[in-house]
């Protein structure tokens, strides 16, 4: 890494990939100069950050907590603001390196303001090139800002090509741990709980995500994703059942060599790599013991238990607005699985359902990607409604 502070913006500091961003700037605040620090809800997480980074300005999302917000960072120099314009406007702030973890719909406009610096941009926000993925791309092609993929999957496949031009790759190949119910029966991913779901075999995450790991919602998001990155279509993206989390992603080279990336399931890794890219630097986390290890399982995913890793390839087949609408629909059916008012196999039954009443639109710019996010949200949420209604009826029934 150069000798000169690096500026960093970090974009959802105080969810899970924004805290392990924040533990290596802390590990070595010599090489990085912080510009700006982007929070949701947690005030004094985000106020604890800034002035351990010596943050210039820290935002918090919710603008009622604007006065909460100054008052944690009295005296230490941060400035404080709040909103949706501030949090934009800190993401336009011109910065070397910007993390882009708010997740969802919400870190669209953020992550695009950040792109048109030109810069370097970690991208860890999946909904940026799911549900935007040829407005995201425009944009960053337009400010010819360097996209560093930060999902471990994406990462380990950047990592993997080594240089390698797109045309001598055969395939890819991300990897999947299988979450909570890989060996579950239908029967038992029916009567699963939000805790269930949530116990995730190995990775730490936080609970949106370990959902979509579970109902490998994630996984097709990831694919989507990947198709957008590297310029490949659906046909040269596989998953793989991987239970070990070892193996992250690999390469099939059309000179028959498959290249692949390992290491340990921390989030570090990938985010070191693209913090300090295109060098690499010192992380605390743990190394792989391939002999304590011993073993490297790899298996099919099951569409069958898992539709929703279907119906992304067939969003991604589809275009258009089709990857929005899975995404959004997506989200809503998470949220409600989490608030208990769906099942956990409600949350594939969501997805299907807002694809089917809405079709593949065009999309073209973000005031589409904006439209068809809202419809999907709005049809999911009748899906979810009524699907709670007749649960609620069933329940009556049986008590009658």
């Amino acid at each position: 890494m150069t000798s000169s502070p690096r500026s960093i913006t970090v974009l959802g500091s105080t969810g899970s990939i924004g805290c392990s961003t924040i533990d290596l700037l802390l590990a070595e605040p010599e090489r990085f100069q912080v510009r700006a620090l982007v929070g949701g809800r947690n005030v004094a997480l985000l106020a604890e950050q800034a002035r351990a980074l010596h943050a210039e300005v820290a935002v918090i999302n919710d603008e009622s907590l604007l006065d909460t917000l100054r008052t944690a960072l009295k005296g230490s120099g941060v400035k404080a603001a709040a909103g949706r314009n501030a949090v934009i406007e800190a993401a336009a702030m011109e910065a070397d390196w910007t993390m882009a973890a708010i997740t969802g719909a919400a870190g669209l406009e953020p992550t695009l303001a950040a792109t048109r610096n030109g810069h370097a941009i970690a991208l860890a926000n999946k909904e940026a090139l799911v549900s935007a993925g040829d407005v995201m791309l425009r944009e960053v092609a337009a400010a010819e800002a360097t996209l560093l993929p930060v999902d471990s999957e994406h990462n380990a496949i950047f990592q993997s090509l080594t240089g390698s031009p797109v045309e001598s790759i055969e395939k890819i190949i991300l990897t999947a741990s299988g979450g909570p119910f890989r060996c579950a029966t239908l029967e038992t991913m029916r009567e699963a709980t939000p805790e269930h779901a949530l116990k995730h075999p190995t990775w730490s995450m936080g609970a949106k995500i370990t959902i979509d790991s579970a109902s490998m919602a994630n996984k097709g998001l990831e694919v989507i994703e990947a198709a957008r990155i590297f310029g490949l279509s659906n046909e040269q993206i596989d998953v793989l059942v991987h239970p070990q989390s070892a193996v992250h992603g690999l390469v099939q080279f059309r000179d028959g060599s498959l290249i692949a990336q390992l290491g340990a399931p921390d989030m570090r890794v990938p985010i070191a790599n693209t913090l300090a890219w295109p060098d690499r630097m010192q992380t605390n986390a743990p190394r792989l013991d391939l002999a304590v290890l011993s073993r490297l399982d790899f298996e099919a995913p099951d569409e069958v238990r898992f539709p929703a890793l279907r119906l992304a390839r067939e969003a991604l087949v589809a275009g258009g607005a089709s990857p929005t609408i899975f995404s959004a629909a997506n989200e809503i059916a998470v949220e409600a699985f989490l608030d208990r008012r769906i099942g956990f196999l409600g949350i594939s039954d969501t997805i299907a359902y807002a694809m089917e009443q809405l079709g593949s639109p065009s999309l073209d710019t973000l005031d589409d990607v904006l439209h068809w996010d809202a419809e999907a949200r709005r049809v999911a949420g009748i899906f979810v409604a009524r699907e709670r209604s007749n649960s609620l009826k069933g329940a009556e029934h049986l008590h009658a």
